[in-house]
């Protein structure tokens, strides 16, 4: 099955983890021994040669510096100019990677297009790049409202306003309260340029607000269900209700701890909680069963999001085995039409439907 996975953080690990993802995930895992910096060492899923593996064609990649005043118990940069320039070395390496042939940049229908003709092409994959949507996590990072038109022209296409606590912009995870009048102008100017919401990480009165005041494309790229884990970082029934009646999609998202109740971090196992694929089809499945049809779902594993396979299902190895959850869905019932749509045909019909 061709795979669209809506959230990996690429540039991070490259970046902050040091990983060249050119290797693949066992040799990453090999050039990690010993080392304990980062509480997912030695257990990393994704690598270039891992998404060929698993026919993991498109996904959307991201930039993310938060900004944190220095009493702040999250990390991230003191100013938001530091904050921006850690978002530009990663937007270097994505470059780099494009000239090395092994990422290329997806910005418009008709370079998903030709993304999409290539890796179904029925031809090897083990040398074709993979194609890249730019998104930022947490706006933060954009110093005032001037640098948006900056990041579209470089390729950013989606913003995800807010990530872990109170933002520049809106209020993230973890954190309550509206959008001020700066998140009200960045959701304007993302309007104006067609750069899509991605509603993840806004805390509940950001989400509400942002949709009364964005109309443009919605999306959530990594979130999974408050009804089976009741936690803000989830969306409640009507939240996903409101996403599905915005035409988004939401991508199941393959963190433990967003996948069964009352994991502590560092201290629980995948086994021990018997988190597997089957708990990520609860999540996706629950979605469907809302909707009534299996239109607004895909894959957005934020896998290696600074966590590893301490942290996910204890049936995934790498990212190569999220083809696993195909038979996952099909064991279930669902059709090939609805497991096309849910690995790939949501993410590109919505794409296909708001870009021009």
């Amino acid at each position: 099955m061709f795979i669209f996975d809506a959230h990996l953080d690429l540039s991070m690990n490259a970046m902050e983890w040091n990983r060249d993802l050119r290797n693949d995930v066992t040799t990453l895992r090999h050039l990690e021994k010993g080392m304990n910096d980062k509480p997912d060492r030695e257990k990393a899923t994704v690598s270039f040669p891992d998404l060929r593996k698993g026919n993991i064609g498109i996904v959307v990649a991201t930039q993310i510096a938060r900004f944190v005043k220095p009493d702040s118990v999250i990390p991230g940069w003191n100013s938001p100019q530091q904050a921006w320039a850690q978002t530009q070395a990663q937007v270097a390496w994505y470059k780099c990677m494009e000239e090395e042939g092994e990422m290329v940049a997806i910005t418009d229908k008709k370079s998903l297009q030709k993304q999409i003709e290539l890796w179904n092409d029925g031809t090897p994959n083990d040398k074709k790049p993979i194609g890249y949507i730019l998104s930022l996590e947490g706006a933060d990072s954009i110093i005032d409202i001037s640098y948006v038109e900056k990041a579209y022209n470089y390729g950013l296409r989606a913003i995800g306003p807010a990530h872990y606590g109170p933002g520049r912009y809106a209020n993230g995870t973890d954190s309550t309260g509206k959008m001020g009048a700066k998140g009200i102008e960045l959701l304007k100017e993302m309007e104006r340029l067609n750069i899509i919401l991605d509603a993840t990480h806004l805390c509940d009165d950001a989400f509400w607000q942002a949709l009364e005041n964005f109309s443009g494309p919605i999306w959530a790229s990594h979130n999974n269900c408050r009804s089976l884990v009741n936690h803000n970082r989830q969306y409640s029934d009507d939240q996903i209700k409101e996403l599905i009646n915005r035409g988004s999609i939401i991508g199941g998202a393959l963190d433990a701890w967003m996948l069964v109740s009352n994991w502590q971090r560092g201290v629980s196992t995948p086994i021990d909680m018997q988190c597997n694929l089957e708990t990520v089809f609860k999540h996706m499945d629950h979605i469907c069963q809302l909707a009534g049809n299996a239109n607004h779902i895909g894959i957005g594993s934020d896998l290696d999001g600074a966590f590893g396979t301490e942290q996910t299902p204890y049936d995934l190895d790498t990212i190569a085995d999220l083809q696993k959850l195909v038979f996952v869905f099909r064991s279930h019932g669902y059709s090939e039409e609805d497991l096309k749509k849910i690995f790939h045909q949501n993410w590109i019909n919505f794409l296909m439907k708001n870009w021009h």
